[in-house]
């Protein structure tokens, strides 16, 4: 069933009666010409204009499109708010394959859409989409981050994203077990692509014993021909790496959802720390996390070493200014696990109270 606007009804439910929505603004975006459909989300501009990548995917449905705008949008809110930017949270995603349907058309199509909102949303990419692409956006909207250094941006923003997931875990192994090194640890990741692949150089480097998975065979292949040696190895599939003997730490660098009532039970590794956004499928996969042990360095935390890169584009882009913002997530993943052994709370609990509190200081006149 769905409203006089054409949108789901337990959507607008979601938007004006869930604990998922609160959002300030939703637009549908419809381009008939270049076969455009897009969802922008805007979840709060309490502390400046909301700023997230766009999303280019082939959904199932238009209702799980919007539905995964709205949560990613709300996972931007609390990723900005611990990165300490000055921004809100806001996504977009535009259904589709974009092996099929990306056409310069469609892009600068979806540049004016985000043109028409003034400022409120700033993009960036993110699945599906590249610095290429942010470049036809940025000629019909000048609200475009990650460009390329051609065209006045910053260029790939995995890079620093990889960087601060490592940080990430460099914090989870200190708390955990007393020092930052990752040396003789064995890392699985699940997704060696855009953020992937730059992890694991990061941990190999380390010293560090890395499994890897991913859909795409040609994603592992590139990793395992730059690395022949027995560091890197592969295993078939997620199902398979979450089950690997001896895992010390897991890396989720894909799609959302990877801890749910499925995987976490068997989970062999005593901490997760990855790329991939919302990562707990549902409220309560946290608490079954502590409840096997298992430390979780929540993924809006120690991923938004891309975020704080685009964000800097706006202001003029420096590297090194950016890589030493990045290299804080180190210190705030340590804070957050404080904060949740004072509290009593899993660290996902604890870094949501100090994101919200931010946003509601910021929201006071």
């Amino acid at each position: 069933m769905t409203d006089v606007t054409g949108a789901p009804v337990d959507v607008l439910h979601t938007l004006f009666h869930s604990d998922q929505g609160g959002h300030e603004q939703v637009v549908l975006c419809q381009d008939r010409a270049s076969g455009l459909k897009a969802v922008i989300a805007i979840h709060s501009t309490a502390l400046g204009p909301a700023l997230g990548g766009t999303r280019f995917y082939p959904y199932a449905t238009e209702e799980e499109a919007v539905a995964d705008a709205l949560n990613l949008s709300r996972g931007m809110s609390y990723k900005n708010a611990m990165a300490g930017l000055d921004h809100g949270g806001g996504k977009a995603v535009i259904i589709g394959d974009p092996e099929q349907i990306k056409t310069e058309e469609l892009l600068r199509a979806y540049g004016r859409f985000v043109a028409s909102l003034g400022g409120r949303y700033v993009t960036a990419c993110d699945v599906g989409t590249y610095v290429a692409d942010m470049d036809v956006v940025a000629r019909e909207c000048r609200w475009t981050t990650g460009r390329s250094p051609e065209n006045g941006g910053a260029g790939d923003s995995s890079v620093l994203t990889a960087f601060g997931v490592f940080q990430g875990m460099r914090a989870s192994a200190q708390h955990l077990w007393g020092d930052p090194s990752l040396r003789g640890r064995r890392v699985g990741i699940a997704g060696v692509g855009k953020v992937g692949h730059h992890l694991v150089e990061h941990l190999l480097e380390d010293g560090a014993e890395v499994v890897i998975t991913d859909v795409r065979a040609e994603s592992v292949r590139r990793i395992l021909d730059r690395h022949p040696s027995s560091a890197v190895t592969a295993v078939a599939d997620t199902d398979a790496l979450i089950r690997v003997e001896g895992l010390d730490i897991y890396a989720p660098c894909a799609l959302g959802g990877a801890l749910n009532d499925d995987s976490v039970p068997v989970l062999t590794a005593k901490i997760v720390c990855g790329a991939a956004n919302n990562q707990l499928e549902h409220a309560g996969v946290e608490k079954d996390l502590a409840d096997r042990g298992i430390l979780y360095a929540p993924d809006y935390v120690v991923n938004a070493g891309g975020v704080i890169q685009v964000a800097d584009e706006l202001h003029g882009f420096d590297f090194e200014r950016c890589r030493a913002k990045a290299a804080k997530i180190f210190d705030t993943t340590l804070a957050i696990f404080a904060r949740a052994k004072e509290d009593g709370i899993p660290p996902a609990a604890a870094a949501d109270r100090i994101a919200e509190h931010r946003m509601a200081e910021a929201r006071r006149p």
